[in-house]
């Protein structure tokens, strides 16, 4: 069934899980992640970034949306760090039911501005709103960008910025990056940090940069407010390690019913492991979804 955000996480965060946000940039993944939300009875976030949506074209929502309105579970689209008001406009056209205002890179007064507009924008059409405040670091391997230096949300500022605002969630910069992380950095997120954004702000708060990081870390932060984790570089690193060994394995082969099925199934392995992680699992029961 497919939902808002605003309704997918006032459950997440009242019952302290996550849901995890799933890059989506083929109708594998997109399969991939409904099928294992069914599998684990757990809700799960389709997010898709203006660089996907370069790749895959607009024709592409209509079929996610499809597909979630057929899901057993909670499914909401989402569009991933929307850089402009015509980005807003553009996905509230092509029907997601969230989207991401990212004005993080802006001055404070500037974000604010341009975040109110694209609240205004997107709650007049029952359209919920991310916005974030300060900035996600960028590692290798990540073409969804971020900030060479981290710039932590300030709790105060934080406080501040949704009240004149009035976004539904916020995104906020405690030590993540988007990416997988180069051998010699070890990823650590500032919990305490966290915890004083949290008492600050008191809506779901969003992590970005969900892959690559300590399991611990990340389990702790689903109680301290964090009720959206996003996730794609360990989901598509398994999917294409994958189907790059089956190339190999089967070079004559070009069918993609030969192709992409154990693809599919690696990329099911890290969604299943990572759903339990954020708490997410059989949560679904929670959402009452009409029939």
């Amino acid at each position: 069934m497919l939902i808002t955000m605003k309704e997918l996480l006032k459950v997440a965060y009242e019952q302290k899980f996550a849901v995890g946000s799933y890059n989506v940039s083929n109708s594998e993944l997109l399969s991939a992640i409904i099928e294992t939300a069914e599998e684990e009875k757990s809700p799960a976030i389709l997010q898709i970034h203006p660089n996907e949506l370069a790749l895959i074209g607009n024709e592409f929502i209509a079929y996610a949306r499809e597909a979630a309105h057929r899901a057993r579970v909670p499914i909401v689209i989402h569009l991933d760090h929307g850089a402009t008001l015509a980005d807003i406009a553009q996905a509230i056209q092509n029907g997601y039911t969230s989207v991401m205002m990212d004005a993080s890179h802006l001055p404070f007064e500037e974000n604010i501005a341009l975040t109110k507009q694209a609240v205004e924008i997107a709650h007049s059409v029952g359209i919920s709103v991310e916005a974030e405040l300060g900035t996600i670091g960028n590692n290798d391997g990540s073409s969804e960008g971020g900030a060479d230096q981290i710039l932590y949300t300030e709790p105060d500022e934080a406080r501040e910025f949704v009240e004149r605002t009035g976004c539904d969630t916020l995104a906020v910069a405690i030590g993540t990056s988007h990416g997988f992380y180069p051998k010699h950095m070890k990823p650590k997120i500032q919990l305490d940090r966290l915890e004083k954004i949290n008492e600050s702000v008191g809506i779901p708060l969003v992590l970005h940069g969900g892959s690559d990081n300590p399991d611990e870390d990340i389990r702790q932060s689903t109680q301290l407010g964090v009720a959206k984790i996003n996730l794609s570089s360990d989901m598509k690193r398994a999917f294409f390690n994958q189907l790059r060994q089956t190339l190999q394995e089967k070079p004559h082969d070009f069918e993609p019913d030969v192709l992409m099925p154990e693809a599919r199934e690696a990329a099911k392995a890290v969604l299943r492991k990572k759903m339990a992680l954020f708490g997410s699992t059989g949560k679904a029961p929670l959402y009452k979804l009409s029939e």
